[in-house]
């Protein structure tokens, strides 16, 4: 993993377009990935757009705060479990970054996600542990540093993935974000502020 060179007090305005979960009504069939917006400068990404109840009240929210589908650059995916990236086609015009590659059209560009830069003040940050292809979108904010990342599914962690590749790559992904995140956007659910009970 890159030491991270970014901090606090950027250009990126976060939203959270959709709050994610596992299970709903009763229905453990019933998952949905969390999706957020960054916007810094000429960028508008999108990041994990994976599945929701309703495409059209994804698009809604993202209306809601200014751009259309086209008007997104980039879609990132934090990895590519498909409740993660079915949604990528809403999107025409963006590329598309994963851990290793960014997609443009009918091309693939090969380069390593860990420290790149999608925008002055957004970065990929390789953080393996769900898989181990897993990255996590960095964004500062003028008051916060953002984790977009599948390293906690919510804020209760759990405190052991049950779905995960590697445990002590997971753990040492969380260290080194909760190092430096003031606000994070987890898998699949709200965002939270980390403390003191929030799993390791």
């Amino acid at each position: 993993m890159t030491e991270l060179t970014i901090v606090p007090g950027g250009t990126a305005v976060v939203h959270v377009l959709h709050d994610g979960y596992v299970g709903r009504d009763g229905d453990d069939e019933r998952v949905a990935g969390t999706v957020t917006l960054i916007v810094d400068g000429d960028a508008v990404i999108v990041v994990d757009p994976g599945m929701v109840a309703s495409r059209d009240a994804l698009l809604t929210a993202l209306a809601a705060h200014g751009p259309h589908p086209g008007d997104v650059t980039d879609v990132v995916f934090s990895h590519h479990h498909p409740d993660h990236t079915v949604n990528a086609a809403l999107f025409p015009a963006a590329r598309i970054h994963d851990h290793w590659a960014t997609y443009v059209g009918d091309r693939w560009l090969d380069r390593d996600a860990d420290g790149f830069h999608l925008a002055p003040s957004v970065r990929l940050l390789r953080t393996p542990g769900h898989t181990a292809q897993d990255i996590s979108t960095v964004a500062s904010t003028a008051s916060d540093m953002v984790v977009c990342t599948h390293a906690w599914w919510a804020a209760f962690g759990p405190p052991e993935d049950p779905l995960g590749s590697d445990a002590a790559a997971l753990h040492a992904s969380r260290a080194l974000l909760l190092s430096f995140a003031s606000l994070i956007v987890p898998g699949h659910g709200a965002a939270f502020r980390p403390d003191q009970g929030t799993p390791r």
